[in-house]
């Protein structure tokens, strides 16, 4: 007998299946560069940039467009100087 009620329940975006290599790379392929920029924003909670005299976090960058080139730059609110995550509590 067919529920006449009941809704068909999507499942979780954690239980689907991993897309491909190749289908990122198509997905990414057709984004516009803002929506690439906002992508870098969301995957810059997991990047640290080692640079010679000190580690940038990636939330310590602000991502924007200029012509045809995504840029990051200091964000206003962090000291890129010296990273949260490195700072002693006695230094605070």
């Amino acid at each position: 007998m067919k529920n006449l009620f009941g809704k068909k329940k999507s499942v979780p975006q954690s239980y689907q299946p991993v897309l491909e290599a190749q289908e990122v790379l198509d997905v990414f392929g057709r984004l516009t560069l803002h929506q690439q920029a906002v992508l870098m924003r969301l995957m810059s909670r997991n990047l640290a940039i080692e640079l010679p005299s000190e580690t940038v976090m990636g939330y310590e960058l602000d991502w924007t467009v200029d012509k045809a080139m995504i840029v990051a730059l200091p964000a206003e609110d962090y000291d890129v100087g010296v990273t949260p995550t490195l700072q002693s509590p006695a230094d605070a």
